[in-house]
């Protein structure tokens, strides 16, 4: 027991020990809401499934930064998805445009649904024929 005690305190002062400082905020609280909106609509590209805004990542605190330096300079938030985009591409945007690229995106879901759909009615049809198999030993 108290060999487990003294490893979750040594395992607490690790841990205290490689805490990193709190990432800065922008000094205008203008440009840090207009950063949340934008970032809010990206995907971290290392965490796929969190948007930029709610990532811890290093990347997305560059990403951050970088949008941060964008509305800086007074671009618009369709100049700075454009910026974003060209550089990460669509995957960047949590809401890919609709184009030949990103088709099956958009269409695949459905695409799968009806199949599914389609193989169930299938089975189901295929199991109304079939006797049942009391009535065939009887």
């Amino acid at each position: 027991m108290r060999a487990l005690i003294v490893l979750l305190m040594a395992l607490a002062v690790f841990a205290s020990a490689h805490a990193k400082e709190a990432v800065s905020m922008a000094e205008d609280p203008v440009i840090e809401q207009r950063l949340l909106v934008i970032s809010e609509e990206m995907r971290c590209l290392v965490c796929q499934n969190e948007s930029l805004a709610g990532s811890r990542s290093e990347l997305a605190n560059d990403l951050r930064a970088q949008i941060r330096q964008q509305i800086k300079l007074g671009k618009t938030d369709d100049e700075i998805r454009e910026y974003m985009v060209s550089r990460y591409g669509d995957f960047v945007l949590y809401r890919p445009p609709v184009k030949a690229t990103t088709i099956l995106l958009w269409v695949g879901p459905f695409l799968i649904l009806a199949g599914a759909v389609a193989v169930l009615f299938q089975h189901l049809r295929a199991n109304a024929r079939r006797p049942d198999d009391e009535e065939a030993t009887t």
